[in-house]
């Protein structure tokens, strides 16, 4: 009696250890991606600013108090309202303009910890809390988020959850704030196609 029972439960037994395993495995893929996608994210950054330079493409991320004062925005509605936001439409930062690029591609080091928590929290499919944003006219800044909105631009997340606090302000729109809106896809399916034929020139040299 004592041995079948001891063979019924030592397959959910292995099951259970089994499945242990896996979720460590992925865990340990998560943290490993996450600073891959980070560095990815900074030397894409670093592309756009090297580009940006010589096409005189917008680089910065606009700064919400500027912004305001440029136009004159003094009133705010006096509640938040939840709604779904294209991430697109997000062009701007309340605190954090200097640490990323007018993409929200970080361009500073010292955001790494924060920015790869996050993206580990998404590629495990965590729920993460809705951002916070500013609205004037249909420009969005982010007052709370901006690792979250950096990491949905990274992997292409095309619109997020927000608590969203309108301004009162004439009809703005991002290409009003930004003076063009800034390219950012396919950014880095663009440079291997330019450089698939030197390195297949190169791959033919070493076998001749």
């Amino acid at each position: 009696m004592y041995r079948s029972t001891f063979l019924t439960i030592l397959p959910a037994q292995t099951a259970s250890r089994v499945e242990a395993i896996q979720i460590m495995i992925a865990q340990i893929n998560a943290e490993t991606q996450a600073e891959v996608n980070f560095g990815r994210a900074r030397r894409r950054a670093l592309i756009r600013r090297v580009r940006g330079a010589v096409r005189k493409d917008t680089f910065s991320l606009p700064d919400f108090e500027e912004v305001r004062r440029s136009l004159g925005v003094l009133n705010r509605l006096p509640l938040a309202r939840t709604e779904t936001v294209e991430v697109e439409k997000i062009i701007g930062s309340v605190d954090r303009s200097k640490d990323f690029d007018a993409c929200f591609l970080p361009v500073r080091s010292n955001v790494s910890s924060r920015w790869e928590r996050v993206d580990r929290a998404f590629q495990r499919g965590e729920e993460l809390p809705p951002v916070s944003l500013y609205r004037m006219g249909d420009a969005y800044f982010v007052n709370d988020g901006n690792h979250r909105v950096s990491v949905a631009r990274y992997h292409g997340v095309e619109s997020i959850d927000a608590e969203v606090v309108t301004f009162r302000s004439p009809r703005v729109t991002p290409t009003e704030v930004l003076g063009a809106l800034p390219n950012c896809s396919g950014l880095m399916s663009r440079i291997r196609h330019k450089l698939r034929p030197a390195l297949s020139s190169r791959k033919r040299s070493s076998r001749a």
